[in-house]
């Protein structure tokens, strides 16, 4: 059995936190040890411990001061869009139209498509991030060379190809029969594959015709226990042309609802605008909204109401992302900044504790994986990242007026980025200090 015991102060969470100094929310040690053994953890509490249950002859790694948690999970983000994030002056469907499915086009290479898929996931855990939900192209060999590159890492995903026939160009389109016989055999091919999980994958309604929204309704049939990702109410002119499209529809939501494609594993990303009747379909549903805070900003989309949605009589599950590459940052603790700010122009906060459970507990709750991942539960996943305070000179000097867990925290969430990212381990195995350093 190979075993691997982390030394530091551990963190994880055990419920949403209600306030800053809500202590029973987590499960702190200032002197604490992760035990992992066989990509799982074996053991969890104070550094004596677990260093008695782990037993002589076990490797140490001695992280101290440094904090160590889950690894972090991102539920929304597009392998193909790495070569166009930070793109110039558009709003969604110029962005779409000018940017993204040209570059798209690309991954009908399979090379391409491994390559980025190698650059993509170099970058998730840079930054800390162990699990993602991503969307690939409309090609079934960039699904494929995303879920090879991944299953070599032994990282856990939730992604698929994406369907879409119609309102782009010819070389990002399928049919409703090639995007359903594509995603059955990918979904044959990967999903359950070591740690990979197959999303089906209609990108939005407006590029999908209605024989193409049966066929995923379909697949959503035939695999009950599948995730579904698509995107919903993210821009007004979007909306506009969607209800366009589907004129029977009563709303933008409805269409998925008609379609059979609401459930409790459904990541629908943004959900900005939604009515009082969508917001209780996706509730009633068990539907995630994911909330992509840099992406919403630098799109102009508008401003996703966070505690709205989780205080409502029909509270929302909620998740959140990067949404790269419209979003403009790889890092869950940049995007957590932006979305402290957006709930602030709301006119309300979001406490440092909050934030830290919802990019990992949270997360996972949100995609129905916390049985494996987003905790430091013995018998869970051992991926972990490790975090300094201290990484670089400005937020060393702010770190001598900190007192609090949650205010360390909050400089983490707001000066950090990779530099504070000190190792990240996946499936137990230290995964940011053995890149290849000319990756």
């Amino acid at each position: 059995m190979s075993k691997l015991l982390l030394r530091g102060r551990t963190l994880s969470f055990l419920r949403w936190p209600d306030s800053a100094d809500d202590r029973a929310s987590y499960a702190y040690e200032e002197d604490g040890a992760v035990l992992m053994a066989d990509g799982r953890i074996a053991a969890v509490g104070s550094y004596a411990e677990v260093a008695t249950k782990a037993g002589e002859g076990v490797k140490v790694v001695d992280h101290r001061p440094h904090l160590i948690l889950p690894g972090f999970i991102d539920a929304h983000v597009h392998v193909p869009q790495m070569q166009v994030i930070a793109s110039y002056g558009a709003e969604l469907l110029d962005w779409l139209n000018n940017y993204t499915f040209p570059e798209e086009t690309k991954f009908i290479d399979a090379q391409h498509g491994r390559r980025i898929a190698r650059l993509f996931l170099d970058e998730m855990v840079r930054h800390g991030t162990t699990t993602v939900a991503a969307y690939c192209s409309v090609h079934r060999q960039s699904a494929e060379a995303f879920f090879a590159e991944a299953h070599d890492r032994n990282m856990m995903t939730i992604a698929g190809k994406v369907m879409m026939d119609r309102n782009a160009p010819s070389g990002v389109l399928d049919t409703p029969q090639g995007s359903y016989d594509d995603t059955k055999a990918l979904i044959s091919d990967w999903h359950g594959k070591g740690r990979q999980r197959y999303a089906i994958t209609p990108r939005f309604a407006i590029t999908s015709t209605p024989e193409q929204m049966e066929m995923a309704g379909a697949l959503a049939r035939e695999h009950p226990d599948l995730h579904i990702q698509t995107h919903l109410s993210e821009n007004h002119a979007e909306i506009a042309f969607t209800q366009e499209l589907y004129p029977w529809s009563r709303d933008y939501t409805d269409i998925y609802e008609h379609y059979g494609l609401l459930g409790s594993r459904t990541l629908l990303g943004h959900c900005i605008h939604l009515s009082e009747r969508e917001a209780d379909a996706l509730a009633e549903s068990g539907a995630i909204a994911v909330f992509c805070p840099t992406s919403n900003l630098f799109l102009g989309s508008g401003l996703f109401d966070y505690h709205r949605y989780r205080r409502r009589e029909k509270p929302l599950r909620i998740a959140t992302a990067t949404d790269v590459g419209g979003g403009t940052n790889y890092s869950m603790l940049r995007t957590m900044d932006e979305a402290y700010k957006v709930i602030a122009l709301n006119g309300e906060k979001l406490n440092p504790l909050a934030s830290y459970w919802q990019l990992t507990r949270g997360n996972a709750e949100a995609l129905s994986i916390s049985d494996r991942v987003g905790t430091l539960e013995p018998g869970t996943d051992a991926d972990i990242v490790v975090l300094n305070a201290r990484a670089t000179p400005g937020m060393n000097l702010r770190m001598e007026r900190i007192e609090t867990l949650a205010e360390e925290l909050f400089l983490l969430q707001t000066l950090g980025d990779d530099r504070a990212v000190v190792e990240v381990y996946v499936a137990g195995r230290p995964a940011k200090s053995t890149m290849d350093p000319a990756a």
